[in-house]
């Protein structure tokens, strides 16, 4: 067991080094006025949790992330069916986790990444934004690494297709066979 010492200097040093990558995380996948309550409900749980935290430290915390932006966007959606059920017109647009693309994407892009699937396009921004490898990614998904693969390949080809890049998807052995 640690002391609280030991245990407040191992979460300045995970925060320190993660808080970065968990708010671009977090930034590329919900609305920005409940970005900074994900963060700290994603920092909050670590603290809790800090004697589970694996070595690897970033798949798990992007994993909390992702659990804590799903409670958000569940939130959400009971607050407008309640609104809703009582008829009070509340602006909530944007809010209930409706992907909005970076204004930095091309259109072309942000449209092709729009027409994917919630779980494809979270498999290729987890390989592509925040330079996970599949495994790591897997685990920040909630599945098995052969499903997330699967995932993948899937949204590499449906953006290729969108984009019209042709060849994209296909292994190097697809693509000698195809030679």
């Amino acid at each position: 067991m640690r002391t609280d010492s030991e245990r407040r200097m191992r979460f300045e040093a995970i925060f320190a080094t993660h808080h970065d990558a968990v708010r671009r995380y977090i930034v590329r996948r919900q609305a920005a006025p409940l970005v900074d309550d994900a963060i700290a409900e994603t920092f909050l749980v670590a603290w809790r949790r800090l004697d589970e935290i694996p070595d690897r430290t970033l798949p798990w915390l992007l994993g909390v992330a992702r659990r804590v932006l799903a409670d958000q966007r569940r939130a959400v959606y009971r607050r407008r069916s309640l609104s809703e059920r009582l008829r009070i017109d509340i602006l909530t647009d944007g809010l209930a986790g409706d992907w909005e693309p970076p204004a930095a994407l091309t259109p072309e892009l942000a449209s092709a990444l729009a027409a994917l699937t919630e779980h494809e396009r979270e498999a290729l921004l987890l390989v592509a934004w925040d330079e996970l490898s599949p495994a790591d990614a897997a685990r920040v998904a909630g599945c098995s690494a052969m499903a997330f693969r699967v995932r993948l390949h899937r949204a590499r080809r449906r953006v290729a297709d969108r984009l019209g890049i042709e060849g994209a998807g296909r292994t190097n052995a697809t693509k000698e066979k195809l030679a």
